[in-house]
């Protein structure tokens, strides 16, 4: 196995959001291939992709790219371990330290209890913990399902984080279907949550994220129906042929954002 550098130039319009979902792709299918995607680098203003990469040829590397999303490089050339490090720091194994490292991009989720304080009113302190203590397990043990990460509590609900968009919907999806089930088991004290969740670079301080992403997830679930999924248009567009079905987008004046934000809804059997 060689260690490669290639290069993709760009259209000229392309996002943060577009390169990531790139990645991903090339990570879903480089085993087919016997190669393995170690980081990669986006550079906005040249419109120009890098990306690191284990494999035993230059063409095992473009064949890579052309099995995951059709983008070839424009070349592919060897490097050494050594001058990489030089370079850009020492370059961490996404097999040691997780997916969740390979990018800075990330999917946020939220998720909040319709009606918390009139629970505690209608069941009591007891009452309305024993609810809150089964929301989070049932999100615990979605997100161990899937891979996710319970970034803090809030309150009335929980901020988890992705690395793989798939995984995010998939989780949020397997958290209203169990819910359901609890409800059906027990109507007599249901447990309504409503799930907002957008994708995009946050700033990582410490154990928690910030940033434009966390702010608009949080927007999204506080627009959400109880039951519902309500997602960022950038995480349908993520989502293109992974088999989730949308509602069709909606515009929507969100506070702290200048700009209507184009929204859908995730579509799942016993939403609503």
């Amino acid at each position: 196995m060689g260690l490669y550098m290639d290069r993709h130039d760009l259209s000229g319009s392309t996002s943060a959001a577009d390169v990531a979902a790139a990645h991903l792709s090339d990570l879903e299918t480089q085993d087919r291939h016997g190669v393995r995607f170690t980081a990669y680098w986006f550079d906005y203003q040249r419109q120009a992709t890098f990306c690191l990469v284990e494999a035993p040829s230059a063409e095992a590397v473009r064949a890579a790219h052309r099995d995951a999303h059709g983008g070839l490089p424009s070349e592919v050339i060897p490097v050494e371990q050594g001058a990489v490090e030089q370079f850009l720091g020492n370059v961490e194994d996404p097999s040691q330290v997780g997916r969740e490292a390979e990018s800075a991009f990330r999917t946020i989720l939220f998720t909040d209890i319709e009606g918390s304080t009139d629970l505690t009113q209608r069941l009591g302190d007891d009452g309305a913990m024993r609810l809150i203590r089964i929301h989070d397990e049932i999100i615990r043990q979605a997100l161990t399902d899937e891979g996710g990460r319970i970034v803090k509590h809030t309150g009335d609900g929980i901020m988890a984080s992705f690395s793989s968009v798939q995984a995010a919907l998939a989780t949020a999806v397997g958290i209203q279907a169990a819910l359901g089930e609890y409800n059906a088991a027990d109507p007599e004290a249901p447990l309504r949550v409503r799930l907002g969740m957008s994708a995009g670079e946050p700033v990582t301080e410490g154990e928690d994220l910030f940033g434009a992403a966390v702010q608009l997830a949080a927007r999204l679930c506080d627009l959400a129906r109880p039951g519902t999924i309500v997602v960022s248009g950038v995480v349908r567009d993520l989502a293109i042929g992974k088999a989730f079905s949308f509602s069709a987008p909606r515009s929507e004046r969100l506070k702290g954002f200048p700009e209507p934000v184009s929204v859908h809804e995730l579509l799942w059997s016993e939403a609503g």
